[in-house]
C-alpha cells in the first residue's frame, strides 16, 4: 500500500487517474492533449501510477492503451473495513461500486490484481468447479481445449448455463484463457434477474472475456482479467461491472489464505 499513497499524493498523478476514470483506455497521446504537462513527465507519472497497480497498460495492436485500475482501492477500503469504521461500510461499498462502474464508460472492463500463489494454482482455481465454485461463485466445466464448448454453473443456485456459443478461444495452460462470456436465458430469473434485462443481454452480440496470467518477482503472480467486445450501451456490460471485481477480490483472498 506504501506504493499506492506515494502515487497518490502528487495531484499531477491524481489528474491522471480523474482523467482515465471520465474515459478509459487512453492513449498516451490522448492522455498528453488535455493536460499541460510535457509527454516525458506524462510518461513518468503513468509509469508510478503502473507500479502501483493503479492502471492497466493493455496492447491493441501498435497502441499502448492505459486502464483505470480499482483494485487497489479496494484493497485499502478492504482493510480499515475489516478493522476498524464497520459503521461506514455501505457508503464505501457505493464508493467503490461507483468507481467500478465509471470504468464501464470505456468499451471494455479490465482488471488487474497481484495474488501471491503460482500459475498452476491460480489455473486450477480457474478451471477446476470445485475450486472456482468456492472462491468466484461460478464453476465452468470443458475439458479446455480450443474450439470446446463449455457449461456454466451458478452458485448457491446450482444453474446450469450451456450454448453451443460459449467456446473457448484460447487456452494455454497457467498462462491464458480466453472464452466467450455465457448466454442470457429465461432460467437466469432464478438468481435474481428480471426478463426485461435478461431479454436486452440475450439481443446483444457475445462478449469476450480472457484471463493472464503473469509470474512476477517475490512469488507473486500477475492476473489481468479483460471483459470485452461490448456493443454500444451494453446491458451486458453494466450487469458485469460490479460482479468481476467481487470475484477476484474472493479469489484473491481465498488463494493466499490457503
Amino acid at each position: 500500500m506504501d506504493e499506492v499513497f506515494r502515487a497518490l499524493a502528487d495531484p499531477s498523478r491524481r489528474l491522471l487517474l480523474d482523467n482515465l476514470n471520465v474515459r478509459n483506455g487512453q492513449t498516451l497521446r490522448e492522455l498528453c492533449a488535455g493536460l499541460s504537462m510535457a509527454r516525458q513527465s506524462v510518461s513518468k507519472h503513468l509509469a508510478v501510477l503502473e507500479a502501483a497497480n493503479l492502471i492497466t497498460v493493455v496492447w491493441r495492436g501498435r497502441e499502448k492503451l492505459h486502464y483505470l485500475n480499482a483494485e487497489p482501492i479496494n484493497a485499502i477500503a478492504d482493510r480499515w473495513i475489516k478493522q476498524y469504521d464497520r459503521a461506514r461500510v455501505h457508503a464505501l461499498a457505493d464508493l467503490k461500486t461507483a468507481l467500478e462502474t465509471e470504468q464501464m464508460s470505456s468499451a471494455e472492463f479490465v482488471y488487474t490484481t497481484y495474488i501471491r500463489t503460482t500459475p498452476e494454482r491460480l489455473w486450477q482455481a480457474i478451471t477446476d468447479p470445485t475450486f472456482s465454485t468456492r472462491y468466484m461463485g461460478h464453476a465452468m466445466v470443458s475439458d479446455w481445449r480450443k474450439g470446446s464448448t463449455y457449461v456454466w454453473i451458478t452458485d448457491p443456485a446450482g444453474l446450469e448455463i450451456a450454448h453451443p456459443d460459449q467456446v473457448i478461444l484460447e487456452s494455454d495452460p497457467h498462462r491464458r484463457l480466453v472464452f466467450t462470456f455465457h448466454t442470457f436465458g429465461p432460467e437466469l430469473t432464478a438468481v435474481g434477474l428480471d426478463e426485461e434485462t435478461i431479454e436486452k443481454a440475450a439481443a446483444e452480440k457475445r462478449s469476450r472475456v480472457s484471463f493472464d496470467i503473469e509470474p512476477v518477482e517475490n512469488g507473486m503472480v500477475k492476473l489481468t482479467v479483460i471483459h470485452d467486445d461490448f456493443p454500444p450501451e451494453s446491458t451486458v456490460r453494466e450487469l458485469i461491472s460490479g460482479g468481476w471485481p467481487w470475484k477476484l477480490s474472493n479469489l484473491k483472498t481465498a488463494l493466499e489464505a490457503s
